[in-house]
């Protein structure tokens, strides 16, 4: 298995509140209150973990309540390369409704210092040899601009690592530019981060297009319930995930760049590679909270994914 790095710059404790429906204006009584060590990177480490790889983590964590995420290292063994900065890490509330819809309250985050920033780079410089591959997944916290996130991405590849990225807006139009391997948007933040039409497939595969020719090789657009969009340079697969209950949309396209990074890593076949992913993606909204819970049914669900070639639209 692979050695893993995820960098996780804004990480957050989410307060998961589970109800049957929420009533703006009026008083909410919630079924569950659950409080996850989170982020987008410490996610996609939880199933990568589950899927055997070697993982550490890192990025900038709020030296003043650091317990839940220490705890969460502890128990999942991960290597712990956060660098600390004054403050707490924030605190994000989701709502997740009976119907699967989540409403989520995202804090903003500790101010980090230029200082805290040239740390983690310097960081990354000793240990980055050691890992075959890093995701930079989640928002920007105050203080880090894109010019240096970017920086941050081309220091990653200047090492000779396979940088998957997840991120948005201004995060993802900067990292774009620094040609990571694998970038994982969705409809939404692709059309945002290169300007132009991504609703059809011929749209999609355009602008896979021109990202390739900026270096990024591998393009996965996700779709929510409806699947997922795979460009890279002679592929382009589409998978539709099965229908399965919603607890909560939280986690999926974490779980989703998962299986991708397993599949892709391990030299697996493309179709082979979607249809884990999709199908640890669709067992991600079964659950509240991130990983793979259950081998038999992740099974089950690999086996109800359609996997499909693509052809423009």
């Amino acid at each position: 298995m692979a050695k893993i790095l995820t960098l996780t710059l804004n990480p957050a404790l989410d307060l998961t509140v589970r109800l049957a429906h929420l009533e703006p204006g009026a008083v909410n009584r919630s079924e569950t209150l659950l409080t996850h060590a989170a982020g987008k990177g410490v996610n996609v480490a939880q199933v990568l973990a589950d899927l055997g790889h070697d993982v550490s983590v890192g990025g900038f964590l709020g030296a003043s309540n650091p317990e839940a995420f220490e705890a969460l290292i502890a128990s999942r063994g991960f290597g712990d390369v956060f660098i600390r900065v004054p403050g707490e890490t924030r605190s994000n509330i989701k709502i997740a409704e009976q119907d699967g819809r989540v409403t989520d309250i995202n804090a903003p985050g500790p101010l980090v210092s230029e200082q805290a920033q040239k740390k983690l780079l310097k960081m990354v410089a000793i240990i980055g040899p050691e890992f075959d591959a890093v995701v930079v997944a989640g928002s920007l916290p105050r203080g880090v601009s894109a010019q240096w996130f970017q920086e941050l991405i081309h220091a990653l590849k200047d090492l000779g690592l396979k940088v998957a990225l997840d991120t948005s807006g201004e995060a993802l139009r900067a990292g774009i530019k620094a040609g990571p391997w694998l970038i994982k948007p969705n409809t939404e933040e692709l059309a945002e981060a290169l300007d132009c039409a991504t609703d059809t497939i011929a749209q999609q595969a355009r602008a896979a297009e021109r990202l390739h020719a900026q270096g990024v090789e591998h393009v996965v657009v996700s779709h929510g319930a409806d699947g997922v969009n795979w460009f890279s340079p002679g592929t382009a697969l589409q998978a539709t995930p099965p229908k399965v209950s919603v607890a909560s949309t939280v986690g999926a396209g974490d779980s989703l760049l998962a299986g991708m990074l397993h599949g892709l890593l391990g030299c697996d076949l493309p179709e082979v590679t979607l249809r884990r992913a999709t199908a640890i993606a669709a067992m991600a909204v079964t659950q509240i909270g991130f990983g793979i819970s259950d081998d038999a049914q992740l099974a089950r669900l690999e086996s109800g994914v359609r996997v499909r070639t693509l052809t423009e639209q």
